[in-house]
């Protein structure tokens, strides 16, 4: 079996606990207008590597991984559309290293199709892009139903989730949208954390490169303090809903 790789980075410490082996995969269902990989987003392009050719890439760097408390963290575009091939790597290096393993996705996938690859995977580091369904698709041109769905399963799978929302002024940033968020993300289980990464630009240049108009090309990045009030109202809606859920005191 062979999956098509975009790219791999041996040292990533941004993408689960510890340092990290970070695989990027071939093809995106997703067209985010933020996007700081659109040449991801082809399903045809990349790499063909077997398992066998990526174990060989991580071996050499095991030391960094185990004594970090890391692993191997796959990502995108969206590794789910490459789901058996992400099983057979998450296996392997279980059985051969019990290495940690994760993955990063925007969620938009069936749980059925994930089905043998969440079995070997320890961590999901899941994008809640927007809550609104209608915004979602304005934003990365699909709606949000399928993504929460699949949230739902991990919750109810009882996988450890690190949730993340991208925090873009003007477009996810309403505070009734983000404490919707918050009291969405209230009512999962396993959510170990929960990220507020700022919009940033770094990307921009690969559109330029790939030809492409950037959609958010006057979007400024959002400030540190815009950073930590979107925080508290997810915050907020979180604790709103698990008030809601908690037991009733007896009498």
């Amino acid at each position: 079996m062979k999956g098509r790789i975009h790219s791999l980075d041996t040292f990533g410490t941004v993408d689960g606990p510890g340092i990290r082996f970070v695989l990027f995969m071939q093809g995106c269902a997703l067209q985010c207008a933020f996007c700081h990989n659109p040449d991801t987003w082809d399903t045809g392009s990349g790499r063909a590597m077997d398992v066998a050719a990526v174990l060989e890439e991580i071996e050499s760097f095991l030391p960094y991984y185990r004594s970090s408390g890391g692993g191997l963290t796959v990502t995108g575009g969206e590794p789910t559309l490459q789901a058996p091939f992400v099983a057979e790597l998450f296996r392997e290096v279980k059985q051969r290293w019990n290495l940690h393993t994760a993955i990063d996705s925007s969620g938009f996938c069936e749980p059925d199709h994930a089905g043998n690859l969440l079995a070997h995977t320890d961590l999901v580091l899941l994008d809640l892009k927007h809550i609104d369904s209608a915004k979602h698709e304005a934003l990365t041109s699909r709606p949000n139903e399928r993504i929460l769905r699949f949230a739902r399963h991990l919750s109810e799978l009882g996988k450890p989730m690190w949730i993340r929302h991208v925090l873009i002024p003007g477009i996810t940033d309403d505070a009734r949208d983000l404490l919707e968020l918050g009291r969405f993300i209230g009512t999962l289980n396993h959510v170990e954390k929960v990220e507020v990464l700022p919009y940033h630009r770094m990307g921009v240049y690969k559109w330029q490169q790939l030809g492409r108009a950037y959609p958010l090309e006057h979007v400024p990045t959002p400030d540190a303090r815009e950073v930590e009030r979107a925080r508290q109202l997810i915050a907020q809606g979180r604790s709103e809903t698990q008030g809601q859920l908690q037991p009733a005191p007896r009498a």
